[in-house]
């Protein structure tokens, strides 16, 4: 699989799922423009210490050409002068991945929308769905420019386990299902310009705050169990960066467009591992083993 001469918009890329994408897909030769907040000089409000520079440094060291750029997605100018810059630098653009959110300190578990705090429910509506489109507008033009094209809107869940669990908060179960609901409606403008649009979910996330969380690095993370032991079917943020990395390779990737896809499932169909060599399979794992109360057992799952 190789992505040599491929140029790729990662935004939201600072950390989590958006800076595995963008590993894996330097680590098949693409060239990756990662955007984000938080720099070495400044440090959003999530006061987080991962910067876009990292991660640009560990997709050139995986194989590819990092590029990181500072950029608030909720500002339009910042956005358009973003895509400006990658059409003057390289002429192209081969995928967006749309994995801006910012959003997991604002949501209120199981709280009703006259409970929970509404600042941050609207917050949350903004960084999630807003930044999504604003990036969209500026960045498809030069996408569908030649043909083949790949978007990737990251979610959280499939279409099929969200239509009927609720997530959380109605602010967080609106913003996951719109990005599925958005994938679908780019699919249909993208389709006559040869382009494919699809919604992709990781599952359990290992990423760095969940890991920081539960008190374990990668290294120990099964240590985690103890105390959450559905933590057992949890993944890397590789695993979907191997999954985005897969689609963007396949020649037939249009086949997908418009759908609902997960890390786990593709990898039944294009045969890639998480790094200890596993396959989880979340979506299927939760409901079929979390949601019927039955005890953690990952056999045959990953």
């Amino acid at each position: 699989m190789t992505l040599q001469g491929k140029i790729a918009l990662v935004a939201g890329a600072t950390r989590g799922a958006g800076r595995g994408i963008a590993v894996e897909l330097g680590a098949a030769g693409a060239t990756v423009y990662v955007t984000g907040r938080t720099t070495r000089n400044h440090q959003s409000d999530y006061a987080r210490p991962e910067t876009i520079e990292e991660t640009a440094e560990l997709v050139t060291a995986a194989g590819g050409h990092g590029i990181a750029v500072q950029a608030d997605h909720l500002i339009a100018d910042e956005v358009r002068q973003l895509v400006e810059r990658i059409r003057a630098e390289q002429g192209r653009l081969d995928m967006l991945v749309n994995d801006i959110w910012g959003g997991e300190r604002l949501f209120e578990w199981n709280k009703s929308v006259w409970e929970h705090n509404l600042d941050n429910g609207l917050r949350m509506l903004r960084l999630g769905i807003d930044t999504h489109l604003i990036t969209a507008h500026f960045a498809l033009p030069l996408l569908i420019e030649r043909a083949g094209g790949l978007l990737v809107e990251v979610t959280d869940g499939t279409a099929e386990y969200n239509a009927d669990h609720y997530r959380l908060s109605p602010f967080y179960d609106l913003v996951k299902v719109a990005a599925t609901r958005m994938a679908w409606a780019h699919s249909k403008d993208l389709a006559p310009y040869g382009a494919t649009s699809v919604s992709l979910t990781p599952g359990w996330l290992r990423s760095e705050m969940m890991l920081e969380g539960y008190g374990v690095s990668e290294d120990n993370w099964r240590d985690a169990t103890a105390k959450v032991p559905h933590f057992i079917i949890s993944e890397t943020p590789r695993f979907v960066g191997r999954a985005v990395a897969a689609l963007a390779a396949d020649p037939d990737r249009d086949r997908w467009n418009g759908q609902s896809l997960s890390s786990g499932g593709l990898a039944q169909v294009y045969g890639f591992t998480d790094l200890d060599g596993s396959r989880p399979d979340a979506w299927r794992y939760v409901p079929e083993i979390e949601d019927a109360g039955k005890p953690a057992d990952a056999t045959g799952y990953r």
